[in-house]
């Protein structure tokens, strides 16, 4: 049966809209290219919006706490302390780290926060603005990890233990913050002179 002249005309018109529908490599790529690009520009946008927090975690007395890495010099193993007289309670004694004599601070008794569980106590963590330097103790080190500042809560009114002016917030898995610069420009730390005074007696 002969195709009359409407039907070559559809014919026609649905090869040409097959033809423009056609998709070449070379366009295939530049199209893949450009949605690339896109994504890139999206991902970086959405990063440069999203300020974080280096932290090192660390666990004491069974809970979680984070530090600034920009305050953490280094951690170093528990080694043999040197006690010192009149201090208070708070300052376990001198540690010798490849020369350097630090004070070594327990802060579970400087927060006066509650024992729970079994605690080794075997890291130092050593840290520093400035001139202030010290070690903390740790019960064991988790690691390094970043925490957008965005999920930092302040911490809850029903929260014993670390008073709210030495958190930087808490994360909704409980990771404590600390605000080290807070902590190492508290004069209570400072038990140099009362010591010196003592050894003068």
């Amino acid at each position: 049966m002969k195709k009359n002249q409407s039907d070559r005309a559809f014919e026609n018109s649905e090869s040409v809209m097959a033809k423009e529908l056609e998709v070449t490599p070379e366009k295939k790529r530049t199209i893949l290219k450009s949605r690339a690009k896109r994504l890139a520009q999206e991902l970086e946008k959405r990063g440069a919006d999203t300020d974080y927090l280096e932290v090192l975690e660390f666990l004491l007395a069974n809970e979680a706490y984070a530090i600034e890495t920009m305050f953490v010099r280094e951690v170093y193993p528990m080694t043999e302390l040197t006690t010192l007289p009149c201090t208070p309670a708070f300052v376990c004694g001198l540690i010798n780290i490849r020369g350097q004599i630090l004070t070594v601070i327990d802060m579970k008794k400087y927060f006066d926060l509650p024992e729970k569980g079994i605690t080794n106590l075997n890291k130092v963590i050593v840290v520093r603005k400035d001139a202030m330097e010290l070690g903390i103790l740790a019960d064991e080190i988790i690691g390094i990890r970043n925490i957008p500042v965005s999920e930092l809560q302040p911490p809850l009114s029903t929260m014993s233990g670390i008073h709210a002016e030495y958190l930087k917030g808490v994360t909704g898995e409980r990771l404590i913050v600390l605000d080290m610069e807070r902590f190492l420009t508290d004069r209570k730390i400072i038990v140099q002179e009362e010591i010196e005074h003592e050894s003068m007696k």
